[in-house]
Formats: C-alpha cells, sequence, structure tokens
C-alpha cells in the first residue's frame, strides 16, 4: 500500500510515518512546507525510517500531483494554533486547513484512495463550551451534575454537544473541511474517516504557549523559563484530556487498516476522563519528572476562544473500535521529559 502523509515531518506526521514504517511493508510519502520551527529535527527520522520526503504545501495541488497515485491519505497538515488568525493570519489558517482539505479529497478522489482525516476537538465552539456548569475541586474545574446542554458528561464532550457558534478560525476551517469530507463520501463514494483529536502529546512536538502545552510545560521546568497560569482566575485549574501520540498512531493505523470498518465515522478520540489534567496538576507532574521547580505566576486575562474545560467522551470510538488510549499523564509527561534530555542541544534552540 502506498500512504501519503501531509504534515509528515510535523509532530503527529513524522511520528505516524515513522510508527507506520515499523509495522508495515507500506511505501510512505510524507509531505511538508517544513514551516514549522523544529520539523527539521524530523527529517533524519524520516530518512532512516525508509520514508519519502516531499517538500511540498498541500495549499498548491501541483504539489499534491507530483505525488503521484496512493491508496491511502492521511490528513496531519494544518495550521492547529487557537490563536492563528488574531493577529490577522486569516489567509495562511483558511487556505492550509480548508483550501489544502480540498485539495487533499481532490486527490484522494483522482486516485481513488481512502482519506484519514485529523480534526480537532477544536471545532466544538469555545462559547458552548465556555457555558459548560462546573464546580471547583482544589485542583480542578469538574463538570456539575446537572448540564442545561447535551453532549455534557462526567466523561466529557459527545459527539451531540452543539455545533453552533464560534470556534476560533482554527476550529471553523476544520469542521468546514470535515463536511467536505462529508459531501464527497456522499458524492463520490470516498472512504474517509474523521477524528477530533483532544491534546495530543509526546515525545517530537516543539510546544509553544498557543500549542503543544506538554513539551512546552516540560521544557520550562528544564530550562529555567517562568510560566503563568492564564485566564480563569489565574488558579490553573483549566482542564484538557492528553492522548500520548503512540496511541495516536495506534488508532490511526486501525483506521487505515480496516477501512470499511471506520468508513463514515466521525469520532472524538482523546485520553478521557482518565487521562485529563488540570494546568496546576501538570505543574506538579513536570516537577516530579524533572526534579525541578519553575516559578508560576497566576495572569488572569483570559485568551482569545479559551476554554476552562475539555475532555473527549471518546464512547462513540469505544462503541466502533476495542482500540483504547494505553499512556496517562504521567507516561506523556516522563516520555517528553526523557525526549528532552536525550535531544537537550537541539532543543533548547527550539523550545528554550
Amino acid at each position: 500500500m502506498r500512504v501519503l502523509i501531509t504534515g509528515g515531518a510535523g509532530f503527529v506526521g513524522a511520528n505516524l510515518a515513522v510508527g507506520l514504517a515499523e509495522r508495515h511493508e507500506w511505501e510512505l510519502v510524507a509531505l511538508d512546507n517544513l514551516r514549522r520551527r523544529g520539523s527539521e529535527l524530523n527529517l533524519p527520522r524520516l530518512a532512516a525510517a525508509g520514508v519519502e520526503l516531499v517538500h511540498g504545501d498541500v495549499r498548491e495541488p501541483a504539489d499534491l500531483a507530483a505525488v503521484g497515485a496512493v491508496d491511502a491519505l492521511v490528513e496531519c497538515s494544518a495550521e492547529p494554533s487557537v490563536l492563528a488568525g488574531v493577529d490577522g493570519s486569516v489567509d495562511y489558517v483558511v487556505r492550509s486547513n480548508l483550501l489544502g482539505a480540498y485539495h487533499c479529497l481532490e486527490h484522494c478522489r483522482v486516485h481513488g484512495a481512502q482519506l484519514v482525516f485529523c480534526s480537532t476537538s477544536r471545532v466544538y465552539p469555545y462559547t458552548r463550551l465556555q457555558a459548560i456548569a462546573l464546580d471547583e475541586s482544589p485542583t480542578r474545574f469538574v463538570p456539575a451534575a446537572e448540564q442545561a446542554q447535551p453532549g455534557v458528561s462526567a466523561e466529557g464532550i459527545a459527539e451531540d454537544f452543539p455545533l453552533d457558534g464560534p470556534r476560533t478560525l482554527y476550529g471553523a476551517s476544520k469542521l468546514a473541511a470535515e463536511h467536505l469530507v462529508e459531501e464527497y463520501a456522499a458524492a463520490f463514494g470516498l472512504r474517509s474517516a474523521v477524528t477530533r483529536f483532544g491534546v495530543i502529546a509526546g515525545p517530537w512536538q516543539m510546544g509553544k504557549v498557543d500549542q503543544g502545552v506538554v513539551t512546552y510545560w516540560v521544557a520550562a521546568h528544564r530550562f529555567g523559563r517562568p510560566l503563568s497560569y492564564l485566564g480563569f482566575g489565574g488558579s490553573g485549574r483549566q482542564v484538557r484530556d492528553l492522548l500520548h501520540v503512540d496511541d495516536a498512531v495506534e488508532l490511526i493505523d486501525r483506521q487505515l487498516s480496516e477501512p470499511e470498518r471506520f468508513a463514515g465515522a466521525v469520532v472524538n478520540a482523546g485520553g478521557g476522563a482518565a487521562g485529563s489534567v488540570s494546568l496546576r496538576e501538570l505543574t506538579g507532574l513536570c516537577r516530579e519528572a524533572t526534579g525541578c521547580e519553575t516559578p508560576v505566576e497566576a495572569a488572569g486575562e483570559d485568551r482569545p476562544g479559551d476554554v476552562p474545560y475539555y475532555v473527549s467522551d471518546c464512547g462513540r470510538l469505544f462503541a466502533l473500535s476495542d482500540w483504547r488510549p494505553s499512556h496517562g499523564p504521567e507516561r506523556i509527561v516522563a516520555d517528553v521529559d526523557a525526549w528532552i534530555g536525550e535531544h537537550e542541544d537541539a532543543l533548547r534552540r527550539v523550545l528554550a
């Protein structure tokens, strides 16, 4: 099988390419524009795994056409920052996330290829998520037992959560791409699977303040960089569920290997309630893993589109497959810390 991975030198894409190369004798092609700082560090990994690298951009259909026929395409390319567009970079966000997805869909249609589309929990509107009734524990926000909106429970946010309302330009462009995937499946018989991933974390993520929080937090402890609990009173109680990148690779491998099982499915995938952590709790895990402390100040200002609580309810996926996440937050933090330690000189220039 010949598989094209767009965004193939990025965090998820490169880990996926290397992981698939270890599991299968497939022909793997990674397409990437190498725009994100740190992606160049993945190039030796791809070469060692026998993955072909194509320097190209999903915004340019000719770059995809140059790859030629494929049996499957995994769309991992995106501008993933929740703050993207706030600085005026709307054109790049929309062209990468929506127009790029359209070009990938056309490539699949022309070559009869399967599509695995990596979407995001950011498709759920932040105004709706901000309206979730929450209780407070000493370290985190917790959903209240009574909720006025559907799709909210102790298990997290399910796929029937309301979709009306703003969701950031990142989320809006990914949701629009999801709709295109659905239409291509109906009009052209495209075999497709859409996965709304929560926070994916693990080694080789070049974390920044607006994306890749686990790496950003671990690196701050290792390199002595001060941190801030932004928004929501500066308490650090905001919660996300974490999914180890190895678990994400395992899921995508199953979607590629069993296309009929996942055809047409739109599912949440994340660490779930058991794999959730607040920023305050993440600080404790980082201190334990690194043996270092770094000052964390309270900064009350809210960031645009930020939410106090998101955890993936994966019930629909669990009913479809026996896939389950196998690595919790402690393992994720430990793996990121070990990775930074192993490559500290190179990563200091990117992460510090």
